[in-house]
């Protein structure tokens, strides 16, 4: 059974290409913005991706 998840704002391009191309899921475009489809775990893998990099992505900024 597939999930829906919705992304957070600040998810760019390449971090949500590498996220589709590393874990199996989909993106749907929706009008409340764009989702990722697939099983708990893989959402759940992806999740733990993208907010690693959302995290180091601040952290980057912050010593700047």
């Amino acid at each position: 059974m597939d999930y829906e998840m919705k992304l957070p704002n600040g998810v760019g391009e390449k971090m949500l290409a590498d996220a589709i191309k590393n874990y199996d899921v989909k993106l749907k475009h929706t009008e409340f913005g764009p989702k990722l489809i697939g099983s708990i775990e893989e959402l759940e893998n992806a999740m733990n991706f993208i907010m690693k990099s959302l995290n180091e992505r601040v952290r980057y900024f912050e010593n700047k």
